[in-house]
């Protein structure tokens, strides 16, 4: 489990990401985008713009396992996600991710949905 990064290495744009299986998550990941399949098609583009060549996966940090076989990774690995987007501002010029709503965007929006 842990916090990943995706660098294109001719621009130098991030995507920053979260999974409970670091062990795969690569292989998935080049899977979704050799298939056209990523959601985030921005990465796919320059993907097929620059080829596989040009990016570079790493593991930013990594989460243990804790004693307890019922504990839930979710927050965990949300908050260390959201770190890393704070620290690495992969948004725009710099990156692939998409900057995440605040409390109050999020709250709106379903204020919105609700008066439809």
């Amino acid at each position: 489990m842990g916090v990943f990064q995706i660098r294109n290495t001719v621009n130098g744009k991030l995507f920053v990401g979260s999974t409970m299986d670091l062990s795969a998550v690569f292989s998935g990941i080049r899977f979704q985008l050799y298939a056209g399949a990523h959601f985030n098609k921005a990465l796919e583009a320059d993907w097929m713009r620059y080829g596989t060549g040009r990016f570079e996966f790493e593991i930013l940090e990594e989460l243990f396992s804790r004693e307890d076989a019922n504990y839930d990774y979710a927050a965990d690995l949300e908050t260390l996600e959201n770190l890393w987007l704070e620290k690495l501002q992969p948004y725009g010029e710099r990156g692939y991710n998409e900057p995440k709503k605040t409390q109050e965007e999020r709250l709106r929006i379903i204020s919105q949905n609700r008066e439809q």
